[in-house]
């Protein structure tokens, strides 16, 4: 089911596959594996599966059925270009996407490749934006190039969790850039140094920077809560979006 998002950049989440299986660092400690354990263990209609990859093809109305603009992230739980995930169930996903063009659609993915693979068979409707995962350098940036080859309005990079510095890293073609640390009892460290350097290409290539989190490490390299870190990056709140969402277009 859709439900209101405590995720900073999206209202809603909606998701009409569950489930996923890692397949980098940046899936180590993975949120929604938690996540869908504990709602298997309360009984949750959804998560009888707990974290493997499931379709709810009974989700696929949801956003026909509300009226009001809004922004969805979708699969919060899952990743959509999966591999277990077949075309034609994506091609229906995409076609509520369509025929529901007051919304905008987040797709985030660190399958790059098959999302790439999916969308030439496609026209990607203009209020769907595509995301990948940037953790690091070996995973990471390769996908970036992988993004830009799809004709899609709005594309963004979930620099989450960034995992070292990510270097020189092309922009061209990317609209949009989340930054955020890792949280949990394991969570890894992030420097402020490999933000500010994020941060210094996107104002160089004018691209949108959204700041996320410290996660679960402060800029001082001292664990604390998430609470305490707070939001402020360089003593404010950066949470700066694309231009103009296209369902505003």
């Amino acid at each position: 089911m859709s439900t209101q998002s405590r995720i900073e950049w999206t209202e809603q989440t909606w998701n009409p596959t569950v489930g996923c299986t890692k397949i980098s660092p940046g899936c180590k400690h993975c949120y929604a594996e938690t996540m869908a354990r504990r709602l298997k263990a309360m009984g949750v209609q959804g998560y009888e599966n707990g974290f493997g990859l499931t379709l709810m093809p009974e989700r696929l109305a949801e956003p026909l059925e509300r009226r009001k603009p809004t922004v969805y992230f979708v699969n919060s739980m899952s990743d959509l270009f999966h591999e277990k995930v077949p075309f034609d169930y994506m091609r229906r996903i995409f076609d509520v996407m369509t025929h529901a063009p007051q919304h905008t659609f987040q797709i985030l993915t660190k399958r790059a490749d098959r999302m790439a693979k999916f969308c030439r068979g496609i026209e990607v409707p203009a209020n769907a934006w595509l995301g990948v995962s940037v953790e690091n350098r070996k995973h990471g940036i390769p996908r970036i190039d992988v993004l830009r080859t799809i004709d899609a309005k709005v594309r963004f990079l979930s620099v989450e969790p960034l995992l070292e510095d990510l270097g020189a890293i092309d922009l061209t073609g990317i609209q949009w850039v989340i930054v955020g640390g890792e949280s949990g009892p394991k969570a890894r460290p992030m420097r402020k140094e490999w933000v500010d350097g994020v941060k210094r290409q996107c104002d160089q290539a004018e691209v949108a920077f959204f700041f996320k989190q410290w996660g679960a490490w402060g800029v001082d390299g001292q664990r604390r809560s998430k609470k305490a870190n707070g939001r402020k990056y360089g003593g404010r709140v950066w949470d700066t979006m694309p231009a103009t969402l296209p369902c505003e277009a």
